[in-house]
């Protein structure tokens, strides 16, 4: 992968985990770079605790950092791969800054940014030698990161598990693509290793991957809810704004035990509110997320097993795709 930056490029898979609400946290992400890939979990995951003397975003940076640490000094020929914390920009994250702060103390090496550019975030993300990957949904908002300051694009495409866009992979990479050569990362039904191969050969240099890592004894997400994406697939799968206030993909099943009708609920889109007070978080508990891709998916199992299989079937795509283009070039 040469044309990642040195961070990226030693990577087992061209593959990032993408964070999770109420899904990601050390134990998943630990895994994820012990396992080779980019682990990663969203900032507000680290919920504070009456009584808490520090804050729990610093308690699970300082876990992850020793425990990829040790494993590093133990493992010198198969290093971890690097971890990264996504923050929510969004004007109603009242947390922003105190964990922005945080996370430059801890020199957190990778930084996700969503719903919103930032450029004061991306300076400090630059300052602690952190490297900044924003997520976009179209063309417009991705030229509007660039110019703010992001080093990479995550092209959120559709199929994408929770707040996914609209456009299909083929359109926003080869729109990215025109004017943009930096590093661009494709999100949008990736659960096997052939799909991460096709992403590539779209023009991105990394998969997104998030839902599948839903159904790994790793994750924070309820038994329940891992159940839930092993006996689903596409089908059931519904897109509302009714929970965020942004179009976002979820679980119909999820929507339908919590005693609501999610095909009356399409058009009952609410003002976008991360704010401590506001309860449109707290819906994501029951109104479970998931992406497309979801039928690859058979059973709950560690998160080392899941990338051995990806990179088994990356591998043998890689391998049937070349006779392919040899014929191509005859």
């Amino acid at each position: 992968m040469p044309g990642l930056p040195p961070i990226l490029q030693s990577l087992r898979l061209p593959m990032v985990g993408a964070p999770m609400f109420l899904v990601s946290g050390p134990d998943l992400v630990i895994a994820q770079c012990k396992a080779g890939i980019v682990g990663s979990f969203p900032a507000l995951n680290a919920r504070d605790e009456d009584g808490d003397a520090t804050p729990m975003l610093e308690r699970w940076l300082k876990r992850i950092t020793e425990e990829l640490d040790r494993h590093n000094q133990a493992n010198p020929d198969r290093p971890a791969a690097p971890f990264a914390v996504n923050q929510i920009v969004h004007r109603s994250n009242e947390r922003l800054m105190r964990d922005v702060e945080i996370c430059a103390k801890w020199r957190v090496p990778l930084w996700i940014t969503s719903l919103g550019a930032r450029p004061e975030v991306n300076a400090i993300a630059h300052e602690a030698g952190g490297f900044v990957m924003h997520d976009i949904i179209n063309d417009t908002f991705a030229r509007k990161a660039i110019d703010k300051g992001a080093d990479a694009l995550i092209a959120v495409a559709a199929g994408a598990g929770g707040h996914a866009g609209p456009q299909s992979p083929f359109a926003l990479v080869s729109e990215i693509r025109a004017w943009f050569d930096g590093p661009v990362l494709l999100s949008g039904c990736i659960a096997t290793g052939r799909s991460l191969l096709a992403a590539q050969v779209m023009g991105a240099d990394l998969g997104y991957v998030g839902s599948p890592f839903i159904a790994t004894v790793e994750a924070q997400a309820p038994d329940d809810y891992k159940a839930m994406i092993v006996d689903s697939g596409a089908e059931d799968i519904v897109n509302s704004a009714a929970f965020t206030g942004i179009p976002g993909n979820y679980l119909k099943p999820s929507i339908a035990r919590a005693g609501l009708d999610a095909d009356t609920m399409l058009a009952d889109a609410k003002p976008m509110d991360f704010s401590k007070g506001s309860a449109k978080p707290r819906a994501w508990r029951d109104i479970w997320g998931s992406g497309m891709g979801i039928g690859a998916v058979r059973e709950v199992v560690p998160v080392a097993a899941l990338v051995d299989r990806i990179e088994t079937e990356y591998r043998t795509a890689c391998a049937d795709v070349l006779p392919m283009i040899e014929r191509g070039r005859g």
